[in-house]
């Protein structure tokens, strides 16, 4: 067979791909478009030679988040591939949360020529930089030439993007705009090209028995064409370092992002969840109770108004211990940035006990309060949350959606130190959580668990339709807690008695809908159960079920009903039951600590 010269889109689209695969990309997302052809086509011939894991989607918002899924549980940057227009603007949700989590995420747009923009033409906007502040970089490619004087460009321009996503010190999503020029699709003879098939696998030659001219190689032995250089002793940044007395009374409050640091393992620690759990855990509900002099921050908290409060003390010396580009100060208090902290002597004894009495005390008082709620009334999300914690075991993944989902699991933990937490709190978004959870179960090793709002779910409901030619996860438990509407809005100030006569229409939005037959429309099982029996679930092994009898294996959805009615109520009862009578956030005590009675009374404080 004569050997038939690939046109420009496509042998720039099999060398970009090339390149991702020499960089360790091992998954990535594509929505269906005309306009992207050159990409969808070289990324089905990688996955048909085993250099890829393919996965398709119908929605790009939904495709996004599944990239953002994928990049977390696989630790790897992942791109997803979506054609011009308005499919670009729908990844920027998932641009957005990438941006403020630090995940890699690589939005491949396709584009028309230049020649096409400002004209009229269909499906063209302005799409070059549209993720504005979002994107770490934006790198444009134009319209591709002769492929054997430009690859160097192309393999060079992905592989800085690459490199700029995974940067230690900021890592993030990244926009590679293509402008493909027609043809969009190989032409006779040039379609059975399979990428990597020539000697050694990892080389760009195509036998020519298969019918493509051989590409421009790549590096020797599949290395990029650009890598990050090992920096020496001397061009390293010095770390700044801040030295932390800890014989004073010190917290750690550790929120989304934090890293276990060396010199605070033995500090009491307030930690969000997905924050490594600490060895000596301190319950949000029993701030109030203590008098710390000192606060170091690790990672971005973002759930607890009694935290917020604690840092704005000013009679809290407060050290935050992140110096990047998005510092998390939002109350200005800090005193010092730093990367590292230089500490002599050890905790005081005194106050880690003083410490562990506070948090066992708390949380005794909301185990108590939650059983003694369900002896006359229905379960909530913090009973769903509950049954999460004693149901997952070590090796889990467990997704942890928006608003309630995650301040409600902060509550009833600590969880088993060896299940893997993740939750979008970069923006804290309820949409693509359940594409998320489907990237995470995809790409990271283990049963999946995720806990979600009916908000949330429906949100993303869309994320729940995977073909029967696309990949399943074998593992993915996805519990809804419905309460039909937005229960977090009954917790806030929007709750106030006061609103009462608006609150349902304009904050609560019940939605009235039957999650089973939606599930059932999408081919996912379906179960109906309470905190009790989602507990049994969870403690069963782990077996493949089948979806519309068309695939072996894929997500499983169960749902407990809740009840948001009296919620505000019950919140009000753990903040003053979690409180050590006789402490300083206590009633009787005469002034209340960094972190106590900043809200009016009856006010409700989510966390």
């Amino acid at each position: 067979m004569t050997a038939t010269p690939s046109n420009p889109s496509t042998a720039q689209a099999r060398v970009l791909v090339d390149e991702m695969v020499r960089h360790g990309i091992t998954d990535a997302v594509l929505c269906p478009g005309s306009r992207s052809a050159p990409l969808a086509l070289a990324l089905a011939a990688a996955e048909r030679a085993g250099r890829i894991a393919l996965h398709v989607r119908i929605d790009e918002r939904g495709a996004g988040f599944t990239a953002l899924g994928l990049a977390l549980g696989s630790k790897r940057p992942v791109p997803v591939v979506v054609t011009s227009g308005t499919a670009v603007a729908n990844l920027h949700p998932a641009m957005v949360e990438a941006a403020h989590s630090g995940v890699p995420v690589l939005a491949l747009t396709a584009n028309r020529p230049p020649e096409l923009r400002g004209t009229g033409a269909n499906q063209t906007i302005d799409q070059v930089g549209l993720f504005g502040p979002h994107a770490r970089a934006v790198v444009e490619l134009g319209a591709a030439g002769d492929p054997v004087t430009e690859h160097r460009h192309w393999r060079s321009a992905i592989g800085r993007a690459i490199l700029t996503a995974t940067a230690a010190a900021d890592p993030g999503p990244v926009q590679v705009d293509i402008a493909f020029r027609e043809p969009l699709v190989p032409g006779e003879g040039d379609e059975e090209f399979v990428l990597g098939g020539g000697p050694g696998g990892y080389d760009d030659e195509v036998d020519p028995g298969g019918g493509s001219r051989d590409l421009p190689e790549g590096r020797p032995g599949g290395r990029p064409w650009v890598q990050r250089a090992g920096a020496g002793v001397d061009s390293a940044p010095a770390a700044s370092a801040v030295a932390v007395d800890l014989t004073r009374p010190t917290l750690v409050v550790s929120g989304v992002g934090a890293a276990p640091v060396s010199g605070l393992v033995g500090v009491p620690t307030v930690a969000e969840p997905g924050a490594p759990v600490p060895l000596h855990p301190v319950h949000p509900l029993a701030i109030p109770s203590l008098r710390p002099e000192q606060v170091v921050v690790t990672g971005r908290p973002t759930l607890h108004r009694s935290v917020t409060r604690l840092l704005a003390d000013p009679e809290v010396d407060l050290v935050i211990l992140d110096a990047g580009p998005r510092s998390p100060n939002p109350t200005g208090s800090a005193a010092e940035l730093a990367d590292s902290v230089l500490t002599g002597w050890g905790v005081e004894q005194s106050w880690t006990e003083t410490t562990s009495r506070a948090d066992a005390h708390a949380r005794a008082a909301v185990d108590r309060l939650l059983d003694e709620h369900l002896d006359g009334g229905s379960p909530t999300g913090l009973h769903v949350a509950r049954a999460v914690v004693r149901g997952v075991r070590a090796g889990d993944n467990l997704v942890v959606g928006a608003s309630n989902a995650v301040r409600d699991l902060s509550f009833v933990g600590p969880i088993d130190p060896d299940v893997s937490v993740y939750a979008n709190r970069g923006a804290s978004g309820i949409d693509g959580t359940v594409s998320t959870a489907i990237g995470v179960a995809l790409s990271a090793p283990g049963r999946t668990v995720a806990l979600l709002g009916d908000l949330t779910f429906l949100h993303d409901i869309s994320g729940l339709l995977l073909g029967p030619r696309e990949r399943h996860p074998s593992d993915l438990l996805i519990v809804v807690a419905d309460d039909d509407g937005g229960g977090i809005f009954s917790l806030l100030e929007q709750g106030d008695p006061r609103l009462a006569a608006d609150f349902e229409r304009v904050f609560g939005t019940p939605h009235g809908a039957n999650l089973g037959a939606l599930c059932a429309g999408a081919g996912v099982p379906f179960t109906d159960t309470d905190p009790a029996g989602l507990e049994a679930i969870l403690a069963q092994p782990s077996v493949p079920v089948a979806h519309h009898d068309i695939v072996p294996e894929g997500p499983r959805v169960v749902r407990v009903g809740t009840d948001r009615q009296g919620l505000r109520e019950l919140h009000a009862a753990l903040r003053s039951e979690a409180v050590e009578p006789g402490t300083a956030g206590s009633a009787t005590s005469a002034r209340g600590p960094a972190g106590a009675g900043a809200t009016e009374p009856g006010a409700s404080d989510p966390g």
